[in-house]
């Protein structure tokens, strides 16, 4: 409310001129501060050139017009910033606000707007990797945020179900019939065909074929592709259960392989299907490569499939966003991919976004599968519940698989995470168990009261306040904003980042003020409260369980 008001005053004065807005580091220097007179002092409607004096132009003329009713006052600094102070008032109705709404605090209200996001995306015939946990969390997050701000959602689970390496997998376990699969056994012969095939290069042209039959509906193919199918799902959703993530749908590449003739026919009366050496491709404007959709022996591409699930999702669902949270190393086939659903008609470019993620590397490297040296991400949350059960034996699940997540979403997605066991499960530093201990201690505090959150009011006493209380209330009424730069950023980390400051916030207000038994204990008691709320609210959009003790 208070930034969408600022900017609608400031617009009334300045009329043309774009307004953003910021919080000082400091604040000392207010609640918020603008560059509007940079911004205007570039414009040749104003007659002032001097940022610093246009500052003070455009501060009289806001004051004369009048200022919101929630701002105390608003001062010029620096080379021609404008540092906006909230009235105590204001933010002590904020902290009602969030008493009042609860889990709703923050919350949108329903647009008409519509996300489809593609996310998590584990290959069939692998267990889960490490190396797919960053997309099911990042993915999920971005998720829960524009669910929370009042867009209809669509998650979508594109599994890695068909492809060339279906043919190896059958090649290989046609060497050897009657041996027992599992999903260990499946990870194990793709690792030894790529080891043979280094001795044996023929072996690639066999297994070509066999993916081949596959597209033709081969019986003895589409039998033993079906039962790497049903072994790898019975994996994953044991992974997801202990994550806590269900996705809407689960849509692999097959779905699509009776939709792909449809998009051919679309880049043919479109006049961009090339034919290129026997294979079938698209010239994309600005790119030296084109996009291969058929390769030369009739076999598709994951192109074409990607391009037939855009079309797919936008028939059934007419969104206004296609998210697709995968690894940055598939950053030229996302450019390829959303260039050529412009050349179709799919949709604009404003309407594709590629959230590419780093990776997760042990301090020696990264992972990978083909060599053998990948980490199972169920191996990796059975340690962390393990580990967490040292820390809170009740609750060993909620803090390990918290600890986990929050590790990773802390981070800026698009850099690589290192993996740190010890400061993953820390209580001290920016961890998913510091946060959730610091909840837990505010619901300690509530639960040694008889504290109503119904009865509380705003009084007199209000505005004689200490430094530990007023870096909280000064703090806490940023949530929503956060939330929504968090998700037009698609970047967790940005809760993460309000989430952990809130709570250092809290925590030295708790070491040195007495809460239960002081002279401002209701206030105290409401304070305690809006953290809590509040530090709930974040957590539940991470994907984290908020814990009532620890």
């Amino acid at each position: 409310m208070f930034t969408e008001e600022i900017k609608k005053s400031l617009e009334r004065i300045l009329p043309g001129v774009e307004i953003s807005l910021e919080h000082p580091a400091d604040l000392k220097h207010g609640d918020y501060s603008t560059n509007v007179a940079l911004a205007a002092s570039k414009l040749q409607s104003f007659k002032v050139s001097n940022p610093k004096e246009l500052a003070g132009e455009i501060v009289k003329k806001w004051q004369t017009a009048g200022l919101p009713d929630f701002v105390e006052k608003i001062k010029v600094a620096g080379v021609g910033f404008i540092n906006i102070w909230l009235k105590f008032d204001a933010l002590g109705n904020q902290l009602v606000e969030v008493l009042r709404e609860g889990e709703n605090y923050g919350r949108a209200q329903k647009c008409a707007k519509t996300m489809v996001i593609d996310y998590s995306a584990p290959n069939i015939a692998k267990p889960f990797g490490i190396g797919h946990l960053r997309s099911t969390n990042i993915g999920q997050a971005i998720y829960n945020f524009y669910k929370f701000l009042g867009w209809k959602v669509v998650g979508d689970n594109h599994l890695g179900d068909w492809g060339t390496q279906f043919g190896k997998l059958i090649y290989q376990i046609n060497k050897n019939p009657s041996q027992n699969l599992t999903i260990e056994v499946l990870e194990q012969l793709y690792i030894e065909f790529h080891q043979e095939a280094e001795k044996d290069p023929k072996i690639e042209s066999e297994a070509r074929a066999w993916f081949k039959k596959l597209e033709e509906g081969d019986k003895e193919a589409k039998g033993i592709w079906q039962t790497c199918v049903d072994i790898s799902k019975k994996e994953f959703d044991r992974v997801y259960k202990l994550l806590g993530v269900q996705i809407d749908y689960t849509y692999g590449e097959s779905f699509y392989q009776d939709k792909m003739e449809a998009v051919l026919e679309d880049c043919r009366k479109k006049g961009i299907l090339k034919e290129s050496q026997g294979a079938q491709v698209v010239e994309i404007p600005g790119e030296e490569l084109p996009g291969m959709l058929v390769k030369s022996d009739g076999a598709t591409t994951y192109l074409l499939r990607d391009l037939a699930t855009v079309k797919f999702r936008k028939e059934k669902w007419q969104p206004d966003l296609f998210v697709y949270e995968v690894g940055a190393d598939q950053t030229l086939h996302f450019n390829q991919l959303f260039k050529i659903c412009e050349q179709l008609g799919y949709g604009n470019k404003e309407m594709f976004v590629h959230v590419a993620h780093g990776l997760i590397r042990w301090k020696e490297g990264k992972f990978s599968t083909r060599k053998g040296t990948t980490i199972h991400l169920k191996e990796v949350l059975d340690e962390a519940v393990k580990r967490a059960a040292e820390i809170n034996q009740d609750s060993a699940i909620a803090v390990g698989i918290g600890a986990v997540k929050y590790n990773d979403l802390k981070q800026n997605p698009r850099t690589d995470v290192i993996f740190d066991w010890e400061q993953m499960l820390s209580l001290q530093g920016n961890s998913g168990p510091y946060l959730q201990y610091t909840y837990a201690r505010t619901q300690s505090v509530l639960a040694k009261s008889e504290f109503l959150i119904s009865n509380f009011k705003i009084n007199s006493n209000f505005k004689l306040l200490n430094a530990e209380e007023i870096v909280i209330l000064r703090m806490i009424y940023k949530f929503p904003e956060s939330v929504k730069e968090a998700a037009e950023s698609y970047s967790p980390n940005l809760i993460c980042n309000f989430l952990y400051d809130l709570a250092q916030k809290f925590n030295l207000f708790y070491d040195k003020q007495r809460i239960i038994g002081s002279e401002r204990q209701d206030f105290r008691l409401a304070l305690t409260a809006g953290v809590g709320q509040t530090l709930k609210n974040g957590l539940n959009l991470l994907g984290i369980e908020a814990l009532e003790r620890m």
